[in-house]
């Protein structure tokens, strides 16, 4: 069967314009995948056209208005994914619009569909007695636990993303003074990211447990499965999700019902943040590209609230009662003295 000018199109935006021409990341690619999968996925569920079969004349606004729809209620994906789909979709056509002018004005419809607006989730993140019960769960008697714990521990020092932690190797750690990961974010923008000396210790430990000091282990996965491949973004969230859940049983007031690497990233921003570090070495340290993003962390907790309050108050102090004010009958007397 020969090829769709829709699926040459397609081709082209993936082999050679995201990666070659724009330089985007990996991460970003896949995502970018991912959403046209689903978009494809739709179009043959809800209107019986195969992906070999799809083509420009089948596309349109009111066609992807109703794929952003069908996220929402058949996939149940939150309002932050359906425009995560919806910038991938719109990057595909603007890459179109110098390349296929016969729709030109379809294309120019679909662009026009605006992100949702959603309001701004609360920051979700464990206070230093929450990470602590955490990194208490991992069996260390074991070199699975070893494994588990030095995870959870890089996860939160370093407050990388998921993507970022799974995909650092040997040769991206310097034990220098003090050690540093150099972490390659969005972008395949990169940042030299420092670790405490206890962060450090317990890394080197397993490092030298697992060869992974050694010269030829300098591009192995930094952490791996069974099988010696790279821990997926799956695999991390389910090993972070069986701790937590060990740790809830034992106090859930520090563990939140819901919990993803995120968690522990944004744990580690706020940390800095009580800690009085300015935002823009925050803003630095996460990788973030505007200290607008950073500036989520700079919403104080209650505790902080209260201190806040407690230092700048002005209030002055309640006199104290004379003590024979509070005699109740001798105020009688009195109040009856003279009647």
């Amino acid at each position: 069967m020969k090829p769709t000018t829709f699926a040459k199109y397609l081709t082209d935006f993936f082999g050679k314009y995201l990666e070659g021409e724009r330089g985007y990341s990996a991460n970003t690619v896949s995502a970018y995948r991912d959403a046209m999968t689903l978009f494809l996925i739709f179009m043959r569920v809800t209107y019986d056209i195969s992906a070999d079969r799809i083509d420009f004349k089948d596309i349109t606004q009111e066609r992807i208005i109703a794929f952003l729809g069908w996220l929402e209620t058949e996939r149940k994906c939150s309002v932050q994914t359906r425009n995560a789909r919806l910038a991938a979709i719109h990057s595909f056509f603007r890459f179109l619009l110098y390349r296929s002018v016969d729709h030109l004005s379809e294309w120019q419809r679909i662009l026009a569909i605006k992100i949702k607006k959603t309001s701004r989730p609360m920051v979700v993140y464990l206070t230093s007695e929450g990470m602590k019960l955490l990194f208490a769960q991992p069996d260390t008697s074991k070199s699975k636990g070893r494994r588990d714990l030095t995870l959870l521990s890089l996860m939160y020092e370093c407050a990388g993303r998921v993507q970022e932690v799974a995909g650092l190797v040997p040769a991206r750690v310097n034990f220098g003074k003090p050690t540093t990961l150099r972490i390659t974010g969005k972008g395949n923008k990169s940042r030299l990211v420092p670790i405490s000396e206890q962060g450090s210790k317990l890394l080197k430990a397993y490092m030298q447990e697992n060869h992974l000091l050694d010269d030829y282990a300098n591009a192995y996965p930094l952490f791996s499965n069974g099988r010696g491949d790279m821990l997926s973004r799956m695999g991390i969230t389910a090993i972070l999700k069986k701790y937590a859940a060990m740790a809830r049983k034992i106090n859930p007031a520090l563990i939140p019902s819901k919990i993803s690497p995120h968690v522990l990233r944004h744990s580690m921003a706020m940390m800095l943040q009580r800690n009085e570090v300015n935002l823009v070495c925050i803003r630095d340290f996460l990788g973030h590209k505007s200290v607008t993003t950073t500036e989520i962390y700079a919403r104080v907790d209650n505790k902080q609230k209260r201190e806040a309050i407690e230092k700048t108050s002005l209030s002055p102090t309640p006199k104290k009662i004379p003590s024979w004010q509070n005699n109740k009958g001798l105020l009688l007397w009195l109040e009856n003295l003279g009647k």
